[in-house]
């Protein structure tokens, strides 16, 4: 064989080397085209018709990932002028009409090919449950409008309903927990595994009407009243013990307060409010005090008297006055949160949402502060005067205003006296209004159930790339490295070479 000079190697080299860099290239573009390819999204509608307001959040996922986790988005959230829909118990046709403006905004984010085919639903709470127990054709009627208005638009409507207590402190939990991936999480080795049972936190809402907590509980019970939520998720079974308070959410604890006051004070005219600022004066009717089933007007009053309320601006009588709305008794041998309901010990990491959130978090009390500190903050809030308060808040609502000391005193009340969180359990409360970009509630568990989004059955191992696409990566991956090779094997041959060697 003739033998090739070293110079005469350089062309051989660089053909082997720019080969090499070509089918490394082929390769990478193999490997991507299956996730560089456009991903078909699909969407979901859910309303959150609670109580004092209603609110749509329009969720997005990748149509062909639907049995996973950590997937779905929020990619719009709208709320609905005025009040919740048991608000419209006596013009039914305005709780259909105060929809519309935020689906037509909803119909902005969906593509006009993929409205038809996007679930969507409504979901009523605790301000509903009083409506439909105080008046049950009203409830209807309500609903009747609700669902008419809905079907106006090109959207797959899968009904309106009204959720149990139950269901609600569930599927706030799954919500939760789905969203820090908790129940099940995707592995670098391409399968699903379990994290610890531990990471699994609980789930506290406060809503305007009721108030939740779902969590899992260390011990179990036989205990005939304790309602437990039995889940199967992703093949884990879950025994959640939760339980809803009617009557307990915010918005109808600050109507029981006010009653409680008028009732102490022998149903005079003027009310001293010891939870509103010093210096703040207001005239209500019996009417809007006694409104509720949670509020049942004593029959010796009339709706159209006026009273006068005025602010004292008393933590202390505050508080004692809160107290007096619960009920700390416990049957023998039972453990309880309030009201004679049992409740097991809290325990694990909790999530608070909702009012718990809103409220905390405007006295700048969300960020993990110790339980003394946030009673320190609260106390000297509840003793400001009415003027100092509205020229420190020029822009906060006047309502809600006037309600912060009382509604976060009685989140106060609420997590330690009734759920029985204490000075060690209470940094394991962490106050948040979203889990990775996503509004924490209960609606995105309600979506995830009734598209069958979270499987019953752990999920088989994912395959990011079709079969035929894998063989092609595995036979260019092994002519790259038997290029690079020959490459090595040149480059050392020829710098060895001293004399005219035959490659």
């Amino acid at each position: 064989m003739r033998p090739v000079r070293p110079a005469a190697a350089l062309p051989v080299l660089a053909g082997l080397a720019v080969l090499a860099v070509l089918v490394t290239a082929a390769l990478l573009l193999v490997l991507t085209a299956s996730r560089d390819r456009p991903v078909r999204k699909k969407y979901g509608l859910v309303f959150d018709a609670g109580s004092t307001h209603t609110a749509l959040y329009v969720y997005q996922w990748s149509a062909d990932k639907e049995n996973g986790t950590g997937i779905v988005s929020q990619v719009e959230s709208c709320t609905v002028n005025g009040s919740g829909i048991s608000s419209y118990a006596d013009n039914p046709a305005g709780a259909g009409a105060s929809l519309k403006p935020c689906l037509a905004k909803a119909m902005t984010v969906i593509p006009a090919e993929q409205q038809g085919e996007t679930p969507t639903y409504l979901g009523a709470t605790a301000g509903m449950r009083l409506l439909r127990e105080q008046n049950s054709t009203k409830a209807e009627q309500v609903f009747a409008e609700v669902s008419k208005a809905i079907r106006e638009f090109p959207v797959d409507f899968r009904g309106a309903q009204i959720l149990t207590g139950n269901e609600e402190g569930s599927f706030g939990w799954i919500t939760v927990n789905y969203l820090l991936e908790t129940l099940i999480k995707y592995s670098f080795t391409g399968k699903w595994t379990h994290p610890p049972v531990e990471n699994v936190v609980g789930a506290l809402d406060l809503g305007g009407a009721s108030t939740q907590i779902t969590f899992l509980p260390g011990t179990t019970t036989d205990d005939k009243n304790t309602t437990r939520a039995l889940l199967r998720l992703y093949g884990t079974d879950y025994s959640v013990y939760t339980h809803s308070y009617l009557c307990y959410g915010e918005k109808e604890v600050l109507k029981r307060l006010l009653a409680s006051l008028h009732k102490d004070g022998l149903y005079v005219q003027n009310i001293s409010h010891p939870c509103y600022p010093k210096g703040y004066q207001e005239n209500i009717t019996i009417a809007e005090i006694y409104d509720s089933p949670c509020v049942p007007t004593p029959s010796m009053l009339s709706p159209a008297q006026i009273l006068t309320v005025t602010g004292t601006g008393n933590p202390a009588a505050c508080r004692t006055a809160i107290l007096k709305l619960f009920n700390f008794t416990c049957g023998a041998n039972r453990t309880c949160g309030f009201d004679g309901v049992y409740q097991p010990p809290v325990r694990g990491q909790f999530f608070a949402f909702s009012a718990f959130y809103y409220n905390l978090h405007f006295l700048n009390l969300t960020e993990e502060q110790s339980l003394s500190s946030v009673n320190d903050t609260v106390w000297k809030f509840c003793s400001r005067s009415w003027m100092t308060l509205q020229k420190d808040f020029p822009t906060r609502n006047r309502i809600h205003l006037r309600d912060s000391c009382a509604a976060s005193s009685y989140i106060l009340t609420l997590l330690l006296q009734g759920y029985k969180f204490d000075d060690r359990t209470w940094l394991n409360i962490h106050f948040r209004k979203q889990v990775s970009n996503v509004d924490v509630g209960w609606t995105l568990g309600y979506m995830l159930n009734l598209t069958n989004m979270i499987p019953s059955e752990t999920p088989q191992k994912v395959a990011w790339l079709p079969k035929s696409r894998w063989i092609a990566a595995t036979v260019i991956l092994a002519t790259t490295v038997i290029l690079i090779f020959c490459l090595i094997v040149a480059v050392c041959y020829w710098k060895d070479s001293s004399g005219y060697e035959s490659l």
